[in-house]
């Protein structure tokens, strides 16, 4: 994770740079052209980092919730350029979720611009690489702590999710498992192995091949 701390030259007028000594602002991460890729952490920009195989989980992720959640009218799923500032004991921190869903009760309007001022339902986040799990664990209990009910860690090069709920037990599934959030999204169910890339298969020697064949 990529941390800066410089903040930038030019502030929106209606926030003096005087009341910001820390840096970076909310306001400022919509008004950066490439601000869809930082966080917000104690007025410093914290980078997203994303590989291949994350950025395909998310979006495959994000699919399958959104389709069924617009068949059900349940709410809205947002992608990983969502920002969520909702955090009580940090109003100026702003969380981006690889894939977040919402209630749709919680939004009667739909998403205005700006960041998201409610937590959401479920958020699901990608280990990629250079994800630290002193990082992953941090984000996991703001999450919880905010009023998220329920958080999918995704780790793609080990098959492996884990849902962590506000009640309840860590449940750590594997390519075989189900994945379902009864309360939240009623009726979704999917396979651990639908949302990862198909996995690989060992190569097939020739002695085994040859002595398969007899």
């Amino acid at each position: 994770m990529t941390t800066l701390t410089t903040p930038p030259l030019l502030y929106p007028r209606s926030i003096p740079r005087e009341q910001r000594p820390t840096g970076y602002s909310p306001e400022d991460l919509l008004i950066m052209p490439d601000g869809e890729r930082y966080e917000l952490v104690n007025g410093q920009l914290q980078e997203k980092t994303m590989s291949g195989l994350s950025s395909w989980v998310g979006l495959e992720v994000g699919r399958r919730l959104g389709n069924f959640v617009v068949e059900h009218s349940l709410g809205w799923v947002f992608g990983s350029d969502a920002g969520f500032q909702c955090f009580p004991d940090a109003p100026d921190k702003v969380r981006k979720p690889d894939v977040s869903f919402v209630a749709g009760h919680k939004l009667p309007g739909g998403p205005g611009d700006g960041h998201l001022r409610v937590a959401p339902d479920l958020a699901v986040e990608v280990a990629s690489a250079n994800d630290s799990l002193r990082d992953i664990d941090q984000k996991v209990e703001e999450y919880l702590a905010a009023g998220v009910r329920s958080v999918w860690l995704i780790n793609p090069n080990v098959r492996v999710v884990q849902v962590i709920r506000a009640t309840g037990p860590v449940q750590r599934l594997r390519d075989s498992d189900e994945v379902s959030e009864p309360d939240i999204l009623p009726g979704f169910v999917c396979y651990v192995r639908d949302l990862l890339p198909p996995a690989p298969t060992e190569p097939v020697l020739a002695n085994d091949a040859a002595h398969a064949a007899n």
